[in-house]
């Protein structure tokens, strides 16, 4: 976690997601530790909001539909157990990656 400089916001934190690679490299589970971890550091630092990327889906090629239903079933595990987040939020690139992350967020519900 470091300071947000001239950004919007008072902290970044840096998580460097998996490489695609098949699927068969304990990506989700890697990319679940991301989310985990950085959840946990929010917590630890006091933060009240979090807003991730669609973490690994850019050059690193992870399916966005894979990593947006870990990502999604990640975070409401996590939130469901420590309440201290008030909110979180998945920043989306595209309208088509908002699409995708609302039918997930649907399904967990």
């Amino acid at each position: 976690i470091t300071g947000a400089y001239d950004l919007p916001s008072r902290h970044v934190i840096h998580t460097v997601g998996p490489v695609w690679s098949g699927g068969s490299a304990r990506e989700p589970d890697l990319l679940a530790s991301c989310y985990r971890s950085s959840l946990a550091l929010a917590t630890a630092n006091g933060l009240s909001t979090i807003a991730f990327p669609a973490i690994s889906t850019g050059v690193y090629g992870y399916p966005l539909e894979a990593a947006t239903e870990v990502a999604v079933s990640t975070v409401m595990a996590v939130t469901s157990e420590e309440r201290t987040l008030e909110a979180v939020t998945f920043c989306c690139f595209s309208a088509a990656d908002l699409e995708v992350y609302d039918r997930c967020l649907e399904q967990a519900e």
